[in-house]
C-alpha cells in the first residue's frame, strides 16, 4: 500500500482544466459568493495578462479561495495549500480535481516550488497567501520567510489581492461562517525586469505593504453589521488575558460578552465587532485586535527574565501515513506530554504511542505556528513530519506570540513589520 506522501509527491502539477475549474467557480460565484456581497475593484485587471502570472492575497480567512478567484472568472488558478489539508477526506477531491499544489508553511519544500515552476512554465497561473496561514488576529502578518526568493525565481508578473472585511465573515475564532460585505482589489505589483533589478528585502519590504490589512479598522470606517447568533463565541480563544486583574485562561464567553472569571471583567461586543463595557470600572480594548496586541506586548515583556520559562501539558496529533483523516479531523492523537518553551529553544517530553518521545527545535527553525482550523491548536514541522499541538489550557495563541517574539529577540530572521508599514 503506497503512502499518501508518495502519492502527493509523485503527482506532476499541471493548470487545471478550464471546463471543470469554470464549472465550479461559477457555481461558488452564484451561490457561496452572494452571502458576502463582494466588491471587487481593478487597479489593474489580471486578466489583460495574456500568458502566465502569480497572484498574491493578503489571508483574511478560510474563504479567499472564494474572494479571490471569483471575480476573475474565467481565468483559472492553482492554488497553495497546506500540505496537512491534503490528508482530509473531504478535501481530497477537490484537491485533486483542481490540481492544487501541497506546500509545508514555514519550512523549505522543495517539492512544492518545483511544482509552482511547472505550472508556471506550462502557462498556468498560480495564486499564492505569501503569510503562510490565515490571519489569527483580524489583522495581517509579515510575509513568510523565503517569499521574495520564490518570486524571483518563478520568473513570472506578479499581482496582488487586497482583502478587507473577510476575517470578519470567517474569523479564525469560530468556524460558523457569518453573513457581510467583503472588498477586495488588483493591482499589478511586479513585472519579471522589476522582480530581477529588486533585491529580496526590497520585494519583502513592498510585498508587506501590499498585503497589510487590519480588518477592524477597516470597519470602523465601513461600519458593516456582520449579523450572526454567536459572533462572539470562542473568542476567548484569542483574547486569552484579562486587561484589568492580568490573570490568564480564565475567559469565558457567553450570549455577547466575554469576561474573566477571576475578577469579572465584562466586555460586551456588538454586530460591528466593536466593543464596549456597561460598567465603567471594566477594562477593555475598542476591539478585538487591540486586545491581542495587547497580550504581545505583555508576552514581550515577560521574556525579558532571561530564566523565563513556559509549560503546558498537550496531546501530541500525527498524520496517518495511509489513511485520510474523517470527520474533520487535522491529525491523529498518539501521544501526549509537556510542551516548553525558555530562551534555549522549545522542547518536548513524553510519549508517542506508548514509547518515550523528546524533541527540541531552535527558534531559527520555528519562527510561527500553523493553526488548521480554529485556535484551540497549533502545529509546526519536526524534520519534515507534521506534528500538531493540543493543549489542555487554552495557550495556543499564548504559544504563538512566545515562540514568535522569542523567534525575534534572538535574532530570527522572520521580522515583524517596519513601523510605516502599519500605518
Amino acid at each position: 500500500m503506497e503512502k499518501i506522501e508518495t502519492k502527493l509527491k509523485k503527482k506532476k502539477i499541471t493548470p487545471p482544466n478550464k471546463f471543470i475549474y469554470c464549472l465550479l467557480g461559477y457555481f461558488w460565484k452564484f451561490t457561496v459568493a452572494k452571502n458576502y456581497h463582494i466588491k471587487a475593484t481593478y487597479i489593474n485587471d489580471p486578466r489583460n495578462e495574456k500568458g502566465p502570472y502569480i497572484l498574491l492575497s493578503n489571508h483574511a480567512s478560510r474563504m479567499d479561495y472564494i474572494f479571490t478567484a471569483t471575480p476573475l472568472l474565467p481565468h483559472t488558478f492553482n492554488f497553495v495549500a497546506g500540505y496537512n489539508e491534503f490528508f482530509r477526506s473531504h478535501l481530497k477531491g477537490i484537491f485533486s480535481l483542481l490540481h492544487e499544489i501541497p506546500k509545508k508553511n514555514f519550512t523549505p519544500d522543495m517539492y512544492a516550488v518545483m511544482e509552482m515552476k511547472r505550472v508556471i512554465n506550462k502557462g498556468g497561473r498560480l495564486t499564492l497567501f505569501p503569510e503562510g496561514m490565515s490571519s489569527i488576529s483580524g489583522g495581517s502578518q509579515p510575509v513568510a520567510l523565503g517569499s521574495a526568493k520564490l518570486l524571483k525565481f518563478l520568473k513570472a508578473p506578479v499581482y496582488v489581492a487586497n482583502i478587507k472585511g473577510a476575517y470578519l465573515v470567517s474569523p479564525k475564532y469560530n468556524l460558523k461562517e457569518r453573513k457581510g460585505n467583503v472588498e477586495v482589489s488588483f493591482k499589478k505589483l511586479f513585472d519579471v525586469e522589476t522582480l530581477n533589478k529588486l533585491n529580496e528585502e526590497e520585494i519583502t519590504s513592498i510585498l508587506n505593504k501590499e498585503i497589510y490589512t487590519n480588518d477592524y479598522e477597516y470597519n470602523e470606517i465601513k461600519k458593516n453589521h456582520y449579523k450572526e447568533k454567536d459572533l462572539i463565541k470562542n473568542i476567548e480563544q484569542l483574547l486569552y488575558k484579562c486587561p484589568k486583574c492580568g490573570k490568564e485562561f480564565l475567559n469565558f464567553t457567553k450570549d455577547d460578552f466575554i469576561e474573566c472569571s477571576s475578577c469579572h471583567n465584562k466586555v460586551y461586543m456588538n454586530d460591528m465587532y466593536e466593543l464596549y463595557v456597561k460598567d465603567g470600572r471594566n477594562v477593555y480594548f475598542k476591539n478585538p485586535k487591540l486586545w491581542f496586541d495587547y497580550e504581545r506586548s505583555e508576552v514581550k515583556k515577560e521574556i525579558q527574565n532571561k530564566d523565563f520559562e513556559f509549560l503546558e501539558e498537550v496531546d501530541i496529533g500525527f498524520l496517518d501515513d495511509y489513511k485520510y483523516l474523517k470527520h474533520q479531523k487535522t491529525s491523529n492523537i498518539e501521544g501526549n506530554g509537556v510542551l516548553k518553551i525558555n530562551h534555549n529553544g522549545i522542547f518536548f517530553e513524553g510519549l508517542r504511542n506508548n514509547n518515550p518521545f523528546n524533541f527540541s527545535l531552535s527558534f531559527n527553525e520555528t519562527p510561527t505556528y500553523g493553526m488548521c482550523t480554529d485556535a484551540s491548536r497549533f502545529y509546526t514541522f519536526l524534520k519534515g513530519e507534521f506534528i500538531e499541538f493540543f493543549p489542555k489550557r487554552n495557550s495556543t495563541i499564548k504559544w504563538l506570540l512566545l515562540t514568535e517574539e522569542m523567534h525575534r529577540l534572538h535574532n530570527g530572521r522572520w521580522k515583524d513589520y517596519e513601523k510605516d508599514e502599519s500605518n
